[in-house]
């Protein structure tokens, strides 16, 4: 559901229409296109790459509503993306939200090339259409790699402050694509989800909690202050928002207020009335009644503003209100959602399974909601047999004595059936009905047995079924039923049945005394053609009579006793032996043998029919954990109700501070508003009327007051128009105060920018400067919040003056002026200081626009890029020492692929201990080392303490000298020293480099002869794409992935890391599956070894 509603909200606001008409052309394919069944799609796309290649801009955009047509009818057009990347700097604007809506498909496919346009997303940031701004951000958020972490943190925070309320609600869908790619940022991402829950926009609403819903849904605190806005806003907000919302205030509900339940249980306590009783006394237990429970007025705002959804047209909003109501309502008013979720059964088959999977579980502890649309529950011949299933469960929940005629006479016709598992499900219902209410146990008793004479087998089988689990309650009074049931053995033919006839007749062979010997005389003759679970009754028949009977049934049991020792089946034997043992007295015999008659008749407790949805309660009606009755991942358990409310005051919102902070900021003052209702029609007016006033006031401060107003007002309806828009005097008497905080936060934002990248340099090795960081990242945005905020939706307001406009486009610009200062992804002096320059791709690859971004931004890297880079840490781990070796103490390693933590030439080998003993281990650390010539170990600091089934990880630095040679050396303890080795695999002494194909090719040229080796190795036709081969090369090696041109070319390189030889791989594509391997470098050993390794890695399925 949230999946759906994401995609639905992305592509939501004023984008849809647009993206509408722009991609309708696709509809009209060109004449060629007649013939597509002959011509290859090879054709088709060189033809979209040169039209994209134009230097016109109508041809250019023609190939990408053809493209982004595609994409809609499912192609792939991945093949495409270096063709459309170069067109993202594009200046017609057109063109430009088309590329974004491929780039956001195809972004995270095609990381490598969507980095090289980083700089273009990051100044689309600042665009001023919102459409390109937003765009940017989602494209941004999709290149799923480490290292633009701190780029998309910025990219957050500055669209958090936006004033377009489409572009932050983008920024919240941000933050939990982030959220997924590095949690660390947890702490930095709650306090722009707290800043966004401040707003009041209805199209931010629902995206920001589920934000919060995604990153910190524990965090109840950051509602408090909102809850009542939220309440307020739940009727305004999109569909997909109000069912996210709604799940999220019901949890909430349930920590902050009390059980409205308690309250309908003392009323039943005092409702009878004593004959004898004084006035006096019953004025006393009214009073009592009357204080017992009051409810929050907190907790009827919610109940009150979400009553109007029931009537809401889509199906998961209803299906929210119902659940809530169920949850939070007193018994007395859960009732109003029972007709609202009838209605929905006019709906598709899903939702009808979801909603009577809901009703199912209600119907069990409140009856009375659903008994007055029972005919509602009556199933239709056209219904799957899923949802007939669920009727009949509801049907019988509410079987009653007033209504259980009704109910049977509609049991017998869907006996009559023609799906067979229906049938079997209306008879174990008759079964329930007959238990449940003893007045038709008899009625119901003999309507099955006469289905005993049904000609379905399936029908009798499960009649069979149900009349013995009801003969088990009243056995003494049926001794006829047993008789006539013993009588059809021979005919049913249905193993569940034939075993239940038999276990009757055992259980009361007693009552049939002359039936149960026949009975058992016949099936010992078919005993070895029977199923498994006919032989253990017959062998169970077999004992009970030897107990009661064993003058008639001695020599028979015996016999079903020796054919069971024979028997195929290890249960049948096992249980022969047994019987044998326990009723067959002989030496060997222990104790038991003298109780075997109390054992196998002994008395058996009659069964407990009852609903499959009677547990299904604890789990939160309407989610997919209640669905599936099992604990899905990401479900948030419902709390108990407090026994005390938390404070209330918590909820309120603190005006007057709210109002000091801003006017201090603004250096205006407010007037107080006279108290009014929420989306009140005076609020309007007065905003129009008294522009001067409102000027200094923002968004937030005003949803609050609001708020906290809204505590007394009923808030049920109103119009939606003031929440919506800002009045024309608003936002012209802001332009002077924007003009002025423009240039603070310009300032200010380029600091933090500065001191964020030193943050990232240090690799967070100190705290101090993110704080710093942080700290002016909310001087700047409370500085800009004023301007952001005040015309957060000025976008969707009414016309302005020409002279309006025009300031505000100019106060845009002074505010959108690209900063020199702006951190981009590839300015990485500050990440990794490097010397060799890289080339810069030539304009044959890219546009000359593209081409101009990336001169302008400082390429000054080497071939070495960061480490985060790489795409694949290899999870493999090798052992280093067993726990029986090392008394106890075990060890694992693996490679963690991190360079330059202890030198420039060592590689990081991160080592686990483990404790497996029940006591201490003291002073863990490396003692001994017998290293090979050259090489070198940088130890782990020693541990000095392990606990008992405790595990520690540590880092250690070897230089393997670009050889494969093992490093050995001694782990000691307090008491021991074992001998240990590590011997590195070829892949794992290289670091990737990262070089323009041009300087690719250069270097390859340079290394030939007998620097480079090669084979030829067979491909499998699923391993051939490019994700795979990358994916596949870059596990097993330290591989840098370098950009190729060409579809069927695989590029990587490395530098091994003791001597900084380069390692060039090429991996081409053949025809008839298969591939040529090269390897190019110095270190010929390590080239050959490589590509030994390589080889399976490439060739295997």
């Amino acid at each position: 559901m949230s999946g759906n509603g994401l995609g639905y909200s992305e592509q939501g606001g004023e984008a849809a229409p647009e993206l509408a008409q722009e991609v309708a052309p696709t509809t009209t394919p060109s004449a060629p296109a007649a013939f597509g069944l002959f011509s290859s799609d090879t054709k088709k796309n060189e033809d979209l790459k040169q039209m994209l290649e134009s230097s016109k801009d109508s041809a250019k955009l023609d190939a990408m509503k053809r493209i982004v047509g595609m994409i809609a009818k499912g192609k792939n057009a991945s093949e495409l993306f270096p063709a459309v990347v170069k067109n993202v700097a594009s200046k017609n604007i057109e063109i430009k939200k088309l590329v974004y809506v491929y780039l956001m498909r195809y972004a995270e496919e095609q990381q490598d090339l969507a980095l090289l346009s980083i700089s273009t997303f990051q100044r689309a940031l600042k665009d001023p259409n919102q459409l390109i701004r937003a765009s940017a951000l989602r494209v941004l958020s999709s290149i799923r790699v480490p290292i633009i972490v701190p780029i998309m943190m910025l990219a957050i925070k500055e669209a958090s402050s936006d004033l377009s309320p489409y572009v932050r609600k983008n920024a919240a869908h941000a933050i939990q694509k982030l959220y997924s790619l590095d949690p660390e940022q947890k702490e930095m991402l709650i306090e722009v989800i707290e800043k966004l829950l401040k707003d009041r926009s209805t199209l931010v609403a629902g995206s920001v909690v589920m934000a919060f819903e995604e990153v910190c849904p524990d965090r109840i605190d950051l509602i408090h202050k909102n809850y009542r806005k939220l309440c307020n806003l739940l009727v305004d907000v999109e569909e997909w928002g109000q069912v996210v919302i709604i799940h999220m205030l019901t949890r909430y509900a349930r920590t902050q207020f009390v059980s409205p339940w308690k309250d309908d249980d003392v009323v039943e306590e005092y409702s009878e009335n004593n004959f004898y009783e004084s006035d006096e006394e019953q004025k006393e237990k009214d009073r009592k009644v009357k204080n017992t429970y009051t409810m929050d007025p907190d907790h009827r705002l919610l109940l009150r503003n979400t009553k109007p959804l029931l009537q809401s047209r889509n199906a998961a909003v209803v299906m929210a209100v119902a659940q809530l109501y169920w949850h939070l309502a007193p018994k007395s008013e859960a009732g109003i959602v029972s007709k609202s979720l009838v209605r929905l059964l006019r709906s598709s088959r899903e939702v009808q399974y979801i909603v009577l999977q809901n009703i199912a579980t209600m119907s069990i502890q409140r009856k009375g909601m659903f008994e007055p649309y029972l005919k509602s529950f009556y199933v239709r011949s056209t219904d799957p047999t899923m949802i007939k299933t669920l009727k009949l469960e509801i049907l019988t929940n509410l079987a009653n004595e007033a209504n259980i005629s009704t109910l049977l006479r509609e049991f017998q016709t869907y006996v009559k059936s023609q799906d067979k598992q229906f049938a079997a499900a209306t008879i174990q219902a008759i079964g329930r009905c007959a238990t449940n209410i003893t007045e038709v146990t008899d009625t119901c008793l003999n309507g099955l047995v006469c289905l005993l004479s049904n000609r379905d087998e399936i029908v009798v089988a499960e009649s069979v079924v149900v009349i013995k689990k009801l003969l088990q309650t009243q056995p003494a009074h049926h001794g006829e039923i047993i008789k006539h049931m013993a009588k059809l053995l021979d005919n049913i033919t249905v193993p569940v049945a034939r075993a239940s006839i038999l276990w009757l007749i055992g259980e009361y062979c007693e009552r049939v005394p002359r039936i149960a010997p026949d009975v058992l005389r016949k099936t010992a003759k078919s005993f070895t053609n029977e199923d498994d679970l006919v032989k253990l009754q017959i062998l169970n028949l077999g004992a009970k009579l030897y107990l009661t009977n064993s003058k008639q049934t001695k020599l028979l049991t015996q016999y079903v006793l020796n054919l069971g020792k024979y028997d195929q089946s290890y249960d049948i034997r096992d249980r022969t032996r047994f019987i044998r043992q326990l009723i067959v007295p002989n030496e060997k015999s222990g104790a038991l043998s003298k109780y075997a008659k109390k054992i196998f008749l002994a008395q058996k407790p009659a069964p407990l029919l009852e609903s499959p949805f009677k547990d299904r309660d604890h789990f939160q009606l309407g989610t997919l954990s209640h669905t599936l009755n099992s604990r899905a991942t990401g479900y948030l358990e419902l709390s108990d109700w407090p026994e005390v409310a938390p404070d209330p005051s918590v909820r309120n919102v603190d005006v007057a501070e709210s109002a000091k902070e801003w006017t201090g900021i603004l250096g205006k003052t407010k007037k107080e508003k006279p108290t009014e209702k929420f989306y009140s029609e005076s609020e309007e007016e007065e905003d129009e009327s008294a522009s001067t006033s409102a000027s200094g006031s923002d968004s937030g401060s005003e949803s609050e007051k609001v708020d906290e107003e809204e505590g007394s007002s009923d808030g049920s309806s109103g119009s939606s128009s003031s929440s919506e828009e800002s009045s024309d005097s608003e936002s012209d008497s802001k332009e002077t105060t924007a003009k002025k905080t423009s240039r603070a936060a310009a300032e200010s934002d380029s600091e933090d920018i500065k001191k964020k990248a030193k943050g990232i340099s240090k690799k967070r090795s100190t705290s101090s400067s993110s704080d710093t960081a942080s700290t002016s990242s909310e001087e700047s945005s409370s500085d800009s919040k004023s301007e952001s905020d005040s015309k957060s939706d000025s976008e969707s307001g009414k016309p302005r003056s020409a002279t309006s406009s025009k300031k505000e486009e100019k106060t845009v610009q002074d505010r959108r002026a690209p900063n020199k200062q702006d951190v981009f992804l590839l300015d990485l002096d500050d990440f990794c200081p490097v010397t060799t320059p890289v080339a810069v791709p030539t304009a044959a690859v890219l546009s000359p626009s593209l081409t101009a971004d990336l001169e302008g931004l400082s390429l000054s890297s080497s071939l070495v890029i960061d480490v985060t880079t790489q795409v694949s840490v290899p999870t493999k781990t090798h052992e280093l020492l067993h726990r029986m070796s090392g008394k106890g103490l075990a060890a694992h390693y693996h490679f963690s692929r991190q360079p330059g933590i202890f030198g420039d030439r060592m590689v990081s080998v991160q080592v686990t201990v483990t404790n497996t003993t029940d006591q201490k281990i003291e002073n863990i650390h490396i003692g001994e080392k017998k290293l090979p010539p050259g090489m070198r170990m940088h130890e782990f600091n020693p541990i000095e303490c392990l606990e008992p089934a405790g595990s520690v990880t540590v880092s250690m630095g070897i230089d393997f000298c670009d050889s494969t040679q093992t490093a050995s050396f001694q782990l000691c303890t307090r008491d021991d020293h074992f001998n240990v080795n590590i011997q590195p695999p070829v892949g794992e002494l290289l670091l990737p480099v990262t070089m323009s194909e041009k300087d690719f090719k250069k270097e390859q040229g340079m290394l030939t002869g007998m620097n480079e080796t090669s084979a030829t190795i067979a491909v499998a036709p699923q391993n051939s794409t490019r994700l795979v081969i990358i994916e596949r090369v870059v596990k097993a090696a330290n591989l840098g992935v370098v950009p190729s041109g060409q579809d069927n070319i695989h590029r990587f390189a490395a530098k091994t890391v003791h001597s900084g030889s380069l390692m060039l791989v090429t991996v081409e594509l053949k025809e008839s599956s298969t591939a040529q391997l090269i390897i190019n470098t110095e270190k010929t050993v390590i080239g050959s070894v490589l590509l030994r390794e390589l080889k399976p890695v490439l060739s295997q399925g």
